[in-house]
């Protein structure tokens, strides 16, 4: 159970930010709604996996490039979810941008990151 409260913080973290790059790509540079969405996951996963490996499941004796390989496998998934889901519930639903933004990152964060960051990126041995 702590593992999975200091995943959610450190998503929340990142997700703080990745919200702060889109908002500021589409309201002060007029930027596609969609490709700022892209782009804010591009930076949240960046920032997530740093704080997984050094803070939530301190992993960092692991081979780093194996866990770069699997986090960029498993967060190339996570684009593609981010990314359907952004465009279908922006452009399909015609939902906010933001609260389109944020029920896609939620729905991907309990149902596809965390079990596959937990169980294959990070997992302690091989």
């Amino acid at each position: 159970m702590k593992t999975f409260i200091k995943t959610n913080i450190a998503s929340v973290f990142a997700s703080f930010l990745d919200y702060l790059l889109t908002i500021t790509l589409v309201q002060v540079f007029y930027a596609d709604k969609v490709w700022a969405g892209i782009a804010g996951t591009v930076f949240r996963g960046i920032i997530n996996f740093s704080l997984n490996r050094h803070w939530v499941f301190k992993t960092v004796r692991t081979n780093l490039n194996l866990q770069r390989k699997r986090y960029f496998i498993t967060w190339s998934g996570n684009l593609i979810f981010n990314a359907a889901g952004l465009y279908c519930l922006i452009n399909l639903i015609n939902v906010q941008y933001m609260v389109a933004k944020i029920i896609t990152s939620l729905i991907v964060a309990l149902f596809y990151n965390y079990p596959l960051q937990k169980r294959y990126v990070f997992k302690i041995s091989d």
